[in-house]
């Protein structure tokens, strides 16, 4: 029997607080400037917390940790329902079915490993989605420490052309069974192609894995770069040491930022800034979300800033700039530009009626605007989609 997660009881919280548990949420538009909500995938009532369906469908979707856009694509990471939905185009209208099923053999079933039919065609919480410039569409099967490739997206329910990181597609061990290695990943969470550059947040073995050429097309090509480590065989936290420039606790997303990358340190609570592209494990130039790069504590009883993070599990480069996920906040953050300090504030909030506000679904209702632990992004041209996660619910939003 599946298990629902279910957020924290925002309406309890704000009874205590005084306020109306029903009132409507309303937009708080003056944070979020010219960005709002344009249409819903997954749970779409408003008023209480959202909850999945107790089967799936091909509507529904349950704790999403990611998601994929294009100007014809969209793809979700459906993560506690094992699966990937895809829709050849962007929904017109909230609450339409996907396309296309991947990882269960139909738009019903659930579970680890397609229900139980095992790992050649299954997935066990994905939670990374990439498509690359030549079409190749990418997963990253997070529990099953591997990364599955298609040639293209699928247009049915198939096994994918390629797996990275286990000797075979029916192979499910952490780094290969063994320890880690240049062609093992421990829970990879986030992937990205930045100019030209495959990257892997191999999550639990808290580095960065970099293929210099891009996505590998031999499944046991070894990984070039490793970030947040001294070598190919070490896994430690913050590397057995205290935080630092060149450490990581959870490595979690990566996006690109005006010819060099940024990693999202969420376990710090902070991003990682590289100015170019590291051909080697060498220091970040920059962080954002902590004062400086030897701080990697949780601010969690004070009022926020736009320069303080809890726990961000994505970012990425819109049109307009960064936009980073501030999961534990329950908003998110975006730049008019790519800033490259500790101190530069962002433009806009999502979710939040103002930059100090952190509570879930801003401690009211479910609304098209509100946001419950946002844990993926995905942007293109002026749209941005947000895998709010504790709403069970993907939200596009759109610049306008």
């Amino acid at each position: 029997m599946k298990v629902r997660v279910i957020p924290t009881g925002a309406e309890h919280l704000g009874a205590q607080l005084g306020m109306d548990p029903y009132a409507p949420p309303g937009l708080a538009s003056d944070t979020y400037g010219p960005w709002s909500p344009e249409v819903v995938v997954g749970a779409t009532s408003a008023g209480g917390l959202l909850l999945p369906q107790a089967e799936p469908t091909a509507s529904y979707v349950y704790a999403p940790r990611a998601v994929c856009l294009e100007e014809q694509l969209l793809a979700v990471a459906d993560t506690g329902n094992h699966r990937v939905l895809v829709f050849n185009r962007l929904p017109a209208d909230d609450g339409e079915p996907a396309d296309v099923v991947l990882g269960q053999p139909d738009a019903t079933s659930e579970g680890p490993q397609a229900a139980g039919r095992g790992p050649e065609g299954g997935m066990h919480l994905p939670t990374g989605l990439l498509r690359t410039h030549d079409g190749r569409f990418l997963v990253a099967d997070a529990w099953n420490h591997r990364i599955l490739v298609w040639d293209s997206v699928p247009h049915h329910e198939r096994p994918p052309d390629l797996v990275l990181g286990q000797p075979s597609p029916s192979d499910v061990q952490p780094n290969r069974g063994a320890g880690p290695s240049a062609t093992s990943f421990y829970q990879p969470f986030g992937i990205a192609v930045v100019d030209g550059r495959f990257y892997v947040a191999d999550t639990y073995n808290r580095r960065v894995l970099v293929w210099v050429d891009g996505v590998p097309t031999d499944p046991h090509r070894p990984a070039d770069v490793v970030l947040g480590q001294p070598d190919f065989t070490s896994r430690g936290e913050n590397r057995d040491g205290p935080v630092g420039p060149d450490s990581f606790r959870w490595p979690h997303a990566v996006t690109g930022n005006a010819g060099g990358v940024v990693v999202a340190d969420a376990g710090n609570h902070r991003l990682l800034g590289w100015r170019r592209h590291p051909d080697r494990d060498v220091p970040a130039d920059y962080v954002l979300g902590q004062p400086d790069m030897v701080t990697g504590v949780e601010f969690p009883y004070r009022p926020q800033t736009g320069t303080s993070f809890r726990f961000p599990y994505a970012a990425v480069q819109t049109a307009a700039g960064l936009a980073v996920a501030d999961t534990s906040n329950n908003r998110v953050l975006l730049w008019d530009g790519d800033p490259r300090d500790e101190v530069t504030e962002p433009a806009w909030v999502l979710g939040q009626p103002t930059f100090a506000a952190n509570g879930e679904n801003r401690w009211e209702q479910v609304g098209r605007d509100t946001l419950c632990w946002p844990y993926g992004l995905a942007a293109a041209g002026d749209r941005l989609a947000i895998a709010d996660s504790g709403n069970n619910r993907v939200v596009v939003w759109s610049r306008g």
